[in-house]
């Protein structure tokens, strides 16, 4: 089902959006599955400049399972699943020529700057702010607002292995339900740029959007 369709862009809005990065969630799910390399074409063959924001997949699931069982803080749980992340990233970026680990800000606009696909390794950007709770609250889903935010994002769009079957959907609702982690809806709120859901079978109307940014964005809204 395509998604809600906004208001057309000018052609001066569309080249403006073009210099600003896509921000791709990849869920950890996602990487695990038979769709991922749909979304890796379909991402290497944009224009666009994208970061992709990869999840933690099986990797924190045992940091879970490993903090239930031993019984560690939420601090260190959360310091291990950015490391999660960080080798996610790392995995990735070796699926694609021309996708590249950055873990600044600084390198992700260089690998930007320089043509290539970023990935974002989150650990050293992320693991010693306060301003970032250190708890299960935060996910990717949310560092991937949090970095879109910083980066001047254009768009984010959030790839999870759901049947989509909506145009629209409410960030606390998706919060309830498990799709995204309990601080998403704060950090959409103050993210400054539409945020998208995307779910399996997506990735056709995913390629077409990437190549031209005119079109209405593709998948549900988030609000």
């Amino acid at each position: 089902m395509p998604g809600q369709a906004l208001p057309a862009t000018t052609d001066e809005h569309a080249v403006a959006l073009k210099q600003r990065p896509v921000v791709v969630k990849l869920g950890g799910s996602v990487v695990r599955s038979a769709e991922l390399p749909a979304w890796l074409d379909a991402i290497a063959a944009s224009p666009l400049p994208i970061v992709i924001v990869p999840g933690g997949g099986a990797l924190a699931d045992e940091v879970r399972a490993a903090q239930a069982r031993l019984g560690f803080g939420d601090g260190a749980a959360h310091r291990m699943a950015l490391l999660a992340m960080d080798q996610l990233a790392w995995a990735v970026a070796g699926l694609r020529a021309g996708f590249e680990v950055g873990d600044t800000e600084e390198a992700l606009r260089a690998s930007l700057a320089h043509g290539r696909v970023a990935v974002w390794a989150p650990y050293s950007l992320v693991a010693e702010r306060s301003d970032i709770p250190q708890s299960w609250t935060v996910t990717s889903d949310s560092l991937a607002l949090w970095l879109g935010r910083r980066l001047g994002a254009a768009c984010c769009y959030v790839i999870k292995s759901i049947a989509r079957r909506h145009a629209k959907f409410g960030a606390g609702q998706l919060a309830r339900d498990g799709v995204v982690d309990e601080t998403f809806p704060a950090m959409l709120r103050d993210a400054g740029f539409p945020v998208f859901l995307l779910g399996r079978g997506d990735q056709r109307a995913f390629a077409a959007w990437l190549s031209d940014m005119s079109r209405p964005p593709c998948g549900a809204t988030i609000d």
